[in-house]
C-alpha cells in the first residue's frame, strides 16, 4: 500500500518543500496539491463537503508552483494535483504545464483531475456548469494528443485546433497517469472512459462505503473493456485506521492519502509521525 499527503498550501501553512521532505522521510509516496483559482462571493452551488467553505479554499496557492517546489526538495516523492480543475483551464497551456513539471521532476508527476463543483468559479472562466463534464473530457483528449503527437490536432465542440507543435513532451510515456477524482458512479465512469485511475474521497456524505464501491468500480471497468487490475485507485481523506486500510489493501487499492490542514510544522509533523506508524503497521 502506498500513502500520500494532501495540503491546501497557503501563505500561513507549512511550505510545500518542507512538507514534501517530511513526507519523503516518513515513507510517503506522494504529496497532493489541490486547486481553486479564486472563490466568487456568490454561491450558486453548495460546498460539496457541507457547511461553510473553509478559508483555505480562498487562499490556496497555484498547484503547479507549489508542486515544483516540492519536487525540487525531494528525490523520489511523487507530486500530484489533487485535483486540477480541468474544465476551467485552457488545455493547450495546461498540457505544457503538465509536460514541464513532469520534465522538471524527472517523471514524478501524477495528474489528478476533477470537473469542479463551484458553478460561479467556473462561469468566471467561461465554462458552463451544465456542460462542464463534456468540456473536461475534450480537454483531456486534446492534451493527450499534444503529449503524444509531434503534430497535434483536435476538433471538438469546446476544444478546436488545427495541427500544431508544442514541447516539451512528458518524461512518462505516453503521458503522466491521469486519475479522475469524484464520487461513484459518475466520476468512476469518467475515470474508466479517459483516465488511468479513480480518486474517490472519504466523506461523511458518501451514500455507500468505499469498501462496497471498489468491487463495483472494478466491475464497471471490466464491462467497459478496461483491465480492472490496471486501473489505479487512490483514496483521499483517509483517517488513521490501520485495519480499514488493510481491508483496502486486500481489495487492491493502490494508495490512501491523508488530508492535512493548512497549518505549520509544529501541528503537522506529529500527525505525520502517527501516520508513519500506520505505514509500518500496514506494510510491515
Amino acid at each position: 500500500m502506498k500513502f500520500g499527503g494532501s495540503m491546501f498550501f497557503t501563505d500561513y501553512s507549512m511550505g510545500p518543500a518542507e512538507l514534501a521532505v517530511a513526507l519523503e522521510e516518513r515513507g510517503f509516496d506522494i504529496v497532493w496539491a489541490p486547486e481553486h483559482s479564486h472563490i466568487p462571493m456568490t454561491r450558486k452551488t453548495p460546498f460539496i463537503m457541507g457547511g461553510d467553505l473553509p478559508k483555505r479554499y480562498y487562499d490556496v496557492m497555484d498547484p503547479f508552483v507549489t508542486l515544483t517546489a516540492a519536487a525540487m526538495a525531494t528525490k523520489t516523492l511523487k507530486i500530484g494535483t489533487g485535483v486540477c480543475l480541468i474544465a476551467q483551464r485552457d488545455p493547450i497551456q495546461t498540457a505544457k504545464l503538465v509536460a514541464s513539471i513532469d520534465q522538471i521532476s524527472g517523471g514524478r508527476f501524477v495528474f489528478g483531475v476533477g470537473n469542479g463543483w463551484n458553478q460561479d468559479e467556473m462561469e468566471n472562466h467561461g465554462t458552463a456548469f451544465a456542460s462542464r463534464h463534456k468540456r473536461a473530457r475534450e480537454n483531456i483528449e486534446a492534451m493527450k494528443e499534444i503529449w503524444t503527437k509531434s503534430k497535434a490536432e483536435y476538433h471538438g465542440e469546446f476544444v478546436n485546433f488545427d495541427p500544431m507543435m508544442t514541447w516539451p513532451k512528458p518524461v512518462q510515456r505516453p503521458h503522466p497517469p491521469i486519475l479522475v477524482g469524484g464520487a461513484f458512479p459518475y466520476s468512476a465512469r469518467r475515470a474508466i472512459r479517459y483516465g488511468d485511475g479513480w480518486m474517490p474521497q472519504v466523506t461523511e456524505y458518501a451514500k455507500a462505503p468505499l469498501i462496497d464501491l471498489i468491487p463495483r468500480f472494478r466491475q464497471l471497468a471490466a464491462e467497459a473493456g478496461r483491465d480492472p487490475a490496471a486501473m489505479d485507485i487512490s483514496i483521499g481523506g483517509q483517517g488513521p485506521d490501520a485495519d480499514l486500510i488493510k481491508r483496502y489493501d486486500d481489495l487492491g487499492v493502490n494508495r490512501v492519502s491523508v488530508s492535512l490542514m493548512s497549518e505549520k510544522a509544529d501541528t503537522i509533523l506529529p500527525i505525520l509521525d502517527r501516520w508513519a506508524e500506520i505505514i509500518r503497521q500496514v506494510n510491515g
